[in-house]
């Protein structure tokens, strides 16, 4: 869990604890199912500024298609709170038919919406920039893991702030009492 809430890749995991390679690939997977059940659960309600974009994962260009008509690209939809925390889902389309109800569901009646249309959503796209980086570390996510990855990286963007390590272990030990 250490380990983990330093980022540390999976190969290095073996080396410095002692735990066999097959045994770290099986718990870090569960490690991010919990905090994507966790993430769900404790997914802001955005009140005041909030922007909301969209953004497409997938490989960087597929042979003469790029950009958004460029096949195979997961689309994901994220809102912010501006200078708060980030809410992530993975979206089908951007359609009007798709987006409304995320957007009626989590953000506040009264709240101020931005989007790139019209003004600037430098807390969105830096939450795309962060999350891209991390994830081309990986050199490629196979899709089914996609989600557990996405929501890895919306918990580490939204406890920035604070002992990732700490919040790992709450989370995990609250899991425990439930089970007990």
């Amino acid at each position: 869990m250490k380990c983990f809430s330093l980022d540390v890749e999976a190969s290095k995991i073996p080396v410095l604890t002692g735990i066999s390679r097959n045994t770290v690939n099986r718990t870090l997977p569960a490690i991010r199912k919990r905090i994507s059940e966790f993430c769900e659960l404790v997914s802001p309600f955005a009140q005041g500024e909030v922007e909301i974009d969209e953004s497409y994962f997938g490989a960087r260009r597929v042979r003469g298609v790029r950009g958004r008509g460029a096949g195979g690209k997961t689309v994901v939809f994220g809102l912010i709170k501006r200078k708060g925390k980030v809410y992530t889902q993975v979206v089908k389309n951007c359609s009007v038919k798709e987006l409304v109800p995320i957007i009626r569901k989590r953000v506040g009646i009264d709240s101020v919406i931005f989007t790139d249309g019209a003004n600037h959503i430098n807390g969105i796209v830096n939450y795309w920039r962060i999350t891209k980086t991390r994830l081309a570390k990986f050199r490629g996510i196979h899709k089914p893991n996609f989600y557990l990855h996405l929501k890895e990286s919306v918990l580490r963007f939204n406890h920035r702030h604070e002992v990732l390590y700490r919040i790992l272990l709450k989370t995990f030990r609250d899991e425990l009492l439930k089970l007990s």
